[in-house]
């Protein structure tokens, strides 16, 4: 079993011995990413999407709290629930037939704290400017090299 690289930002290691099972390594960290059984997997782990939409959830609460710690706002809490769902394009301009599909997640921002309405109205607008949204609704450009 070859180590995973530490040079990279991101390893994933699937193995031979493995359908979708897969071993995710970031740093010193290691997480393990499946598919659900229904889809032929062990469900060891997060599915993709459910990553994505994990680092989705993750950097608003971060933002969130980092924007309110700013402003000496009374945010104790944040729970960023996001689930994700692929739905027809029916506006979309360049989609390549009509049954084409989007991928839409839905979050939804559960503030705990002394707030008023206006806080709470400026953190929702805040959560849009998180780097992850702005990095799925912008076009990511994805270079891709063999290793040798």
């Amino acid at each position: 079993d070859k180590e995973l690289s530490t040079q990279s930002q991101i390893v994933a290691h699937l193995g031979n011995e493995e359908r979708f099972t897969t071993r995710i390594k970031a740093g010193n960290h290691q997480i393990i990413s499946d598919e659900p059984e229904s889809f032929g997997g062990n469900a060891f782990g997060l599915s993709p999407y459910q990553l994505v939409a994990s680092g989705l959830a993750a950097c608003t609460a971060m933002t969130l709290r980092l924007y309110a710690e700013r402003k000496k706002w009374q945010l104790r809490e944040v729970y960023v629930h996001v689930s994700h769902e692929k739905s027809h394009a029916e506006d979309c301009l360049n989609c390549e037939s009509a049954t084409s599909k989007i991928d839409k997640f839905v979050r939804e921002i559960e503030l705990i704290g002394d707030l008023d309405s206006d806080q709470r109205l400026r953190l929702l607008e805040i959560a849009d400017k998180c780097p992850v949204h702005r990095t799925l609704e912008n076009a990511a450009q994805i270079l891709t090299t063999l290793k040798n």
